[in-house]
């Protein structure tokens, strides 16, 4: 048949596979539409027996033979411990176009730039630091002080920093006085309250004015407290003399009070000339309080002289222009005693030092004169004025012996000598008989007496009128208890006693006198009074005709101090 001749033999039915042929198939009315060609599988067309088909297929159908397909069996490798699988590289997929240039890796270059973490000094001096601890070696080799790092900061996230809160450097409270600032200075500011300020004065607590003028006024005055301060700390030096703290605190309270001295513009000012300017009181009390700081303390080279001169051109000054005088009634009546008494007490041991009651013009002023009022003896009751007009005679003697004029007391002298004899005589104590204040101030007078009769009678032997007068006085001395406020004023009236007392009966108790009043008010002053009239002495036992001229005598061993 023409069918098999052109087909051939049909192959087996299990033999044949079906071929795809790409028809087209007719535009479909649907939406979705495909350009693509759809395959089509059909089957092999039945084929009538007469040959012919019922219908015309549409597709040919090409029937090929199948060869056996040998697969290879796949072998499994066993895997062994000492092999690793590797994972092959999964290749990305190309896509289709001109092939690009294969990507470049951008690198990352951290920029050097200027460390944060070197140290203060080399920050400032814009200098490359090694950062070596303690001390950089840059600071090091360059001689400079290495002032440290800054604190590390650590990395916290947003919501630590957040929810923690910022704790800053705790801030100190201010002080509650000015100039106390350590444990020390309270020990100072107690030991002012309770001992120094009983020492210095005969006046009881409620009248004492270290503590009802001065302390409160260094309350308000950071140069008066830390003058307080020092005051303190020497006296309480000479107690505990191996205390470094007390030492190193006192010497700060000191150099912060004269620093303040110097730059107040008040004090400047009137220093200088200038008269408009008023120097407020607690500037005033801080001299008056360094000059008895050099008195506790022993000073022997003569570092008062600063103190009494500021504070004798304060007085005048005052007394000149009353503008300048305190609105402290109080406070002027302390000011012009204690100024007054250490300046005579001063004229008695030094001849170079003239006190201003030597001077024709000058008058206390009308307020110091109520001696019951006083804080200390012989100023506000007259004793002082006539101590005084002694010293101008004992300057003229003094005179006349180094020119070698004879006799060394003339006609003169004499007369003066004879109207303070009748002063004296009619002098009268203005506190209560009986009282310590009443026998302190005839102990006063009595040693004044002393002092003229050793004026006078400077190139004569020693008579009986003297020996009686020493005697008298040490009997006033044994009436005074050793542990009375009259205590802080005997130092003046005992060394002239010493300096009197021809008779060794009567030094050892004088001698017992000083150690009474050593332990009293432990004052560094004490010491060095007691060492000239000891010298004294031997220069008595001697039969030294120069033995009246004391104040000669400390000139010599280069002392120059307060007895006070």
């Amino acid at each position: 048949m023409a069918s098999d001749i052109l087909l051939g033999p049909l192959p087996p039915p299990g033999l044949s596979r079906l071929s795809i042929s790409s028809v087209s198939q007719p535009s479909s009315s649907s939406s979705s539409e495909s350009p693509l060609n759809t395959p089509s599988f059909t089957n092999p067309p039945a084929y009538s027996s007469d040959g012919g088909s019922d219908e015309e297929p549409d597709v040919v159908p090409k029937i090929e033979e199948i060869e056996d397909i040998k697969i290879p069996e796949a072998k499994v490798e066993s895997l062994s411990e000492d092999k690793t699988i590797t994972p092959s590289p999964i290749t990305p997929h190309r896509g289709r176009g001109r092939p690009r240039r294969a990507p470049q890796i951008p690198t990352t270059t951290v920029a050097k730039g200027r460390s944060k973490s070197g140290c203060f000094t080399c920050r400032k001096r814009k200098k490359k630091c090694d950062e070596a601890k303690p001390s950089c070696n840059q600071c090091l080799k360059n001689n400079v002080v290495c002032e440290g790092y800054p604190p590390k900061a650590y990395w916290r996230s947003g919501k630590h920093r957040r929810t923690s809160l910022t704790l800053e450097p705790p801030v100190e409270l201010p002080l509650l006085i000015d100039g106390v600032e350590t444990e020390t200075d309270r020990i100072f500011l107690d030991h002012f309250n309770i001992n120094v300020s009983r020492v210095l004065t005969v006046l009881t607590d409620e009248g004492n004015p270290f503590r009802t003028l001065l302390l409160p006024m260094a309350l308000r005055h950071a140069g008066l407290m830390h003058s307080v301060l020092c005051l303190a700390g020497s006296h309480l030096i000479e107690r505990h003399p191996g205390n470094y703290d007390y030492v190193q605190r006192q010497a700060h309270h000191f150099g912060q009070a004269c620093m303040k001295l110097r730059t107040d513009e008040a004090m400047a000012a009137n220093m200088a000339g200038e008269s408009d300017i008023v120097i407020e009181d607690p500037v005033i009390a801080s001299t008056v309080v360094l000059c008895l700081e050099t008195v506790v303390n022993g000073d022997l080279r003569g570092q008062y002289r600063c103190h009494m001169d500021s504070a004798e051109a304060i007085i005048h000054r005052q007394l000149r222009d009353s503008r300048h005088m305190s609105r402290s009634l109080d406070f002027r009546l302390f000011l012009h005693e204690f100024f007054n008494y250490h300046n005579v007490a001063n004229s008695i041991t030094n001849y170079e030092r003239r006190n201003v009651l030597m001077s024709e013009d000058f008058q206390l002023p009308g307020f110091m004169i109520q001696p019951e009022a006083g804080a200390l003896l012989g100023v506000m009751d007259g004793l002082f004025s006539i101590l005084s007009r002694i010293r101008k005679i004992r300057d003229c003697v003094r005179q006349r012996r180094n020119a070698g004029y004879l006799p060394l007391v003339d006609y003169e002298l004499l007369s003066d000598a004879q109207q303070i004899d009748v002063a004296l005589r009619q002098w009268r104590c203005g506190h209560a008989r009986g009282s310590a204040r009443y026998v302190a101030s005839m102990l006063y007078r009595q040693t004044t007496w002393i002092y003229l009769h050793r004026t006078i009678l400077a190139d004569q032997p020693p008579d009986r009128k003297l020996d009686e007068a020493v005697h008298e006085g040490l009997v006033y001395l044994r009436q005074l208890p050793g542990d009375d406020s009259t205590q802080s004023i005997l130092l003046m009236p005992l060394f002239l006693l010493g300096c009197s007392a021809y008779k060794c009966e009567y030094r050892p108790e004088i001698s017992e006198a000083f150690d009474r009043l050593q332990a009293y008010s432990e004052f560094g002053n004490i010491k060095y009074a007691r060492q000239i009239v000891a010298r004294i002495w031997e220069k008595m036992d001697l039969g030294d005709e120069d033995v009246w001229d004391w104040e000669t005598i400390i000139s010599n061993m280069g002392w120059d101090f307060l007895i006070t």
